[in-house]
């Protein structure tokens, strides 16, 4: 497989409001840009993870950045994709360290082997892919699970904003007035503006924000103080990993739901950009389970293709992987300099929960183009129970619990849709067997 050469798209091509694909690209000053709309869409979620674990933030921003620059090296520069903090080991690793919720993590060695070892077991899944292919997977997971992971993926998140992101009516509101500024920058502007709608619409409600608090005093006055005390470079904190059999047991099960994930984003940007990625599904896998052991030998979480950045990229029409090589070197700086961290930190938690609410729903949205794009036949009874079921799992965050090991709702949405789907499409196909 040769490596990646983009094509220049003309000025006159980006402000017509074309598609970007894969294997083009803008000129490196609006790709730079673009880039920065990248790092500040998957900020939230690859900082938050962490801090949940009990893990370092700046140290998962730096190695979100050089595992999506190991993705990027690995599938050949052929895959748009950001890899971030996953939320799939949130709960096996507090159960694995007995993580009391708050400050460093006591034990974080124990997740670190386990998280190693799931890069591991992820790592040869890709390598089997790449041998054999992708078929005996998409026997299990066609077009109508696919879909439905993918929009539980976003439906899963939803609680996140509307329940933990405004404390307050005047909040909530600040969430209507972001998620509007997003809508309004989407349909009334045109060119690189309308490309970069999260982070316009960001900066508007940030704006909006300041001025009726710190001006007129209704809600939480933005505080810079943070941003004006940190240090502009600083070292991440690093740990080393410890390898325990039972930590191992417990985390590297993680390994079905990042492999349903991957293969859900890349079907996602598949059916948006109409370009077949499926022949570098295996080296997606592989890039990603490198990327993940090299994050836990370092101290970092997990790591996984990010929904939020498909929800950008589903947004802009703009699938160049030029962008995601730029956005994975901002991050690797960005990872050494406490500042950056301060000013995200900075951005009002209504405006982040505003942004959230739209991006979480392009990842929904993104889940319902497969059905659309693969002409998935709803008035099949298999294709509808399963569908169906699997978006109230994953939407209600239905949890299973097997010992201390707890499947949350992606995964039982996952798990769910592919033991379904094999067993009502069995059943229909023994139904119509000629006797």
């Amino acid at each position: 497989m040769g490596f990646m050469t983009w094509r220049e798209k003309s000025a006159d091509a980006l402000q017509q409001g074309g598609v970007i694909a894969p294997d083009e690209r803008l000129p490196w000053p609006q790709t730079a840009v673009m880039g920065v709309q990248h790092v500040i869409a998957m900020f939230g979620a690859t900082v938050l993870a962490p801090i949940l674990m009990g893990f370092d933030p700046n140290l998962a921003i730096l190695m979100s950045g050089i595992g999506t620059l190991i993705f990027f090296l690995i599938t050949g520069g052929k895959v748009p994709s950001y890899l971030g903090s996953s939320f799939a080991f949130i709960g096996v690793v507090i159960a694995a360290t007995s993580y009391a919720g708050k400050g460093p993590n006591a034990n974080i060695g124990l997740a670190l082997g386990g998280i190693i070892a799931c890069g591991a077991l992820y790592t040869l899944v890709g390598f089997i892919v790449q041998v054999v292919g992708t078929g005996w997977i998409e026997r299990f997971m066609p077009p109508v699970v696919t879909g439905s992971v993918v929009a539980v993926i976003g439906l899963n998140l939803a609680g996140i904003p509307i329940k933990n992101m405004a404390t307050s009516n005047f909040d909530s509101w600040m969430q209507v007035v972001t998620f509007v500024s997003v809508g309004l920058v989407a349909v009334l502007t045109r060119g690189m503006v309308q490309r970069l709608l999260i982070l316009v619409g960001l900066i508007v409600a940030s704006v909006i924000y300041a001025v009726l608090t710190n001006g007129l005093g209704l809600g939480k006055p933005l505080d810079l103080s943070a941003v004006l005390a940190a240090p502009w470079v600083g070292m991440p904190g690093f740990s080393a990993p410890v390898f325990s059999a039972p930590a191992m047991l417990l985390i590297a099960p993680v390994v079905i739901i990042l492999v349903a994930e991957n293969l859900g984003h890349i079907k996602a940007v598949t059916a948006m950009t109409g370009k077949n990625l499926d022949q570098y599904m295996g080296r997606a896998f592989i890039g990603d389970g490198i990327a993940t052991m090299v994050s836990g030998a370092a101290g970092g979480t997990g790591v996984t293709t990010y929904a939020e950045n498909i929800g950008v990229m589903a947004a802009t029409k703009i699938y160049s992987t030029a962008v995601f090589l730029v956005a994975a070197l901002i991050a690797i700086v960005l990872g050494f300099s406490p500042k950056f961290g301060a000013v995200i930190q900075a951005i009002p938690l209504p405006v982040m929960g505003g942004v959230s609410i739209v991006v979480f729903g392009l990842i929904a949205v993104a889940g319902a183009k497969i059905w659309v794009g693969n002409k998935v036949d709803f008035s099949q009874n298999k294709n509808l129970i399963v569908a169906a079921i699997t978006l109230i799992l994953g939407t209600g965050d239905f949890t299973l619990k097997f010992g201390q090991f707890a499947l949350g709702g992606i995964g039982t949405a996952t798990f769910g849709a592919i033991l379904l789907y094999a067993l009502l499409n069995s059943q229909g196909t023994a139904a119509r067997t000629p006797r």
